[in-house]
């Protein structure tokens, strides 16, 4: 573990993943409103990001050495009240459909926040570059690409406009432990039950506990279905991504991500614009979505396609990792419902969303989206001709994502 922690792309990585929870858009005490706001986010994962829903690390080192995955579905529960707990300890059940899967119930566990043990890790100060890149193409476009110096940013001289604008980020409601009173969510530590590839959200719903009031809806949407598609290089070094269209998609976002041994690190998008960090890589609302749509930071639903520019594939190297989201619709429940009449006042006891999407991850110097999930049809453990095939090719793994991560993790071929 303490070689994954002062390697230097490893700690290029814990950087990267500070610029995002900078960037991330924060939330407010709300001064008024619903007892209780519960929310539901249900996806999708195909490729490399199902592996880990449930796969652990063998399903990681399955998928570096070629074998297939499943598509997997993640569920993602909040409850946040004004109230607190009557009774004891804070204690909530969501009861669920049949079709989930998952037993009766699945409990909202309130979080312990124990106090901070963080000590500064010993090593030398970050080194490397961030290279970012934007824009579909074969080519990239003018002031490309902006670099960010990790030493400088260790310092706290962060550049200006690196980050999303402020009127890029939609701003929606959020149930978190710092805006409720009292607060539950799952997945937890008290259960250690997993939503699976066949569970079905489909039925009625209901959250019962002793911090909020009785919360009920029926749904009548379900996952979404994978993501499937093709990463194909032309000419020129470009690369091609294809997908297929899913009807509930209400628009699409990729990435790319690569990592060198010097610790430089590489990032592209598909926004037309410069647009790093921001709510792009969580749920959106159909309406957050239609507006990053019209300031070309998401593609639109009818685009299938997206040519990552040869610049990054060349600069990216080995480790270059993609993803591609599908956002997905949005329901709303109230009780009481909203008034018709906007003139009638409205004070909802409580309200509950549920937000769908789906996303893939791929490696761009490896196999596609679609040879990603070649197996979705058969065993696990079956060992067929083509896994056979695919072993063998595998089996020494020098380059690619298995030679890379598995050097980095210390764990060897």
């Amino acid at each position: 573990m303490r070689k994954i922690l002062t390697s230097r792309p490893a700690r290029g990585a814990l950087l990267l993943a500070s610029f995002t929870l900078l960037a991330a858009p924060g939330s407010s005490q709300q001064a008024s409103g619903p007892i209780a706001r519960y929310t539901i986010d249900a996806g999708t994962m195909s490729g490399m990001a199902a592996m880990g829903s449930g796969g652990g690390m063998g399903a990681a080192m399955s998928m570096m050495m070629g074998g297939g995955n499943k598509p997997m579905h993640e569920l993602v529960l909040r409850l946040g009240s004004t109230r607190a707990p009557t009774g004891g300890a804070p204690a909530a059940e969501h009861f669920m459909p049949a079709g989930a899967a998952l037993g009766a119930s699945v409990p909202l566990v309130t979080p312990r926040i124990p106090p901070s043990e963080d000590q500064p890790i010993p090593g030398e100060r970050p080194k490397g570059r961030l290279l970012i890149y934007w824009g579909c193409g074969a080519t990239v476009g003018a002031g490309q690409p902006v670099i960010i110096d990790f030493a400088k940013v260790a310092r706290g001289q962060i550049p200006p406009g690196l980050y999303m604008s402020g009127a890029s980020i939609p701003q929606e409601w959020q149930v978190r432990v710092t805006n409720s009173k009292t607060y539950g969510d799952w997945p937890n530590a008290q259960t250690r039950k997993t939503v699976s590839a066949s569970s079905s959200l489909l039925g009625d719903h209901r959250i019962a506990g002793n911090y909020s009031p009785d919360i009920a809806f029926n749904l009548k949407q379900d996952f979404m279905p994978p993501i499937t598609g093709t990463a194909r290089k032309i000419a020129g070094g470009a690369t091609i991504l294809s997908w297929n269209g899913l009807p509930q998609a209400t628009g699409y976002y990729a990435w790319t991500f690569g990592a060198q041994d010097n610790g430089d690190m590489v990032w592209w998008a598909s926004s037309a614009t410069q647009a790093f960090g921001g709510p792009v890589w969580d749920w959106m609302s159909p309406a957050a979505v239609q507006k990053m749509i019209a300031q070309k930071i998401v593609m639109p639903p009818s685009q299938t396609s997206c040519t990552v520019p040869a610049a990054v594939t060349q600069a990216g190297g080995e480790m270059l990792m993609g993803s591609l989201y599908a956002y997905g619709p949005e329901a709303n429940f109230a009780y009481p419902p909203r008034p018709a009449d906007p003139k009638i006042a409205w004070k909802p006891e409580w309200i509950a969303r549920v937000r769908y999407r789906a996303n893939t991850m791929w490696m761009l110097n490896g196999p596609d989206m679609g040879a990603m999930m070649s197996d979705s049809g058969s065993d696990e453990g079956e060992d067929t001709p083509a896994r056979q095939q695919q072993q063998k090719k595998k089996k020494k793994c020098g380059g690619g994502l298995g030679g890379m991560l598995g050097s980095a993790m210390g764990v060897g071929c």
